[in-house]
């Protein structure tokens, strides 16, 4: 990710448990491809859809 983005021009993406968009984290850097949930608590709730 190169420096000095604005912050409305962040990548995001749908969370497919909760349906939310959610923007990338600095601490997602290395691993944004691999990132498919929003929170820890939609990651252990991924079976139950809203």
């Amino acid at each position: 990710m190169p420096k000095n983005i604005k912050k409305q021009n962040l990548p995001t993406k749908t969370c497919p448990t909760c349906q939310l968009p959610f923007t990338w984290r600095k601490k997602w850097e290395k691993s944004w491809n691999d990132v498919k949930y929003c929170s820890e608590k939609c990651r252990r709730n991924k079976t139950k859809t809203a």
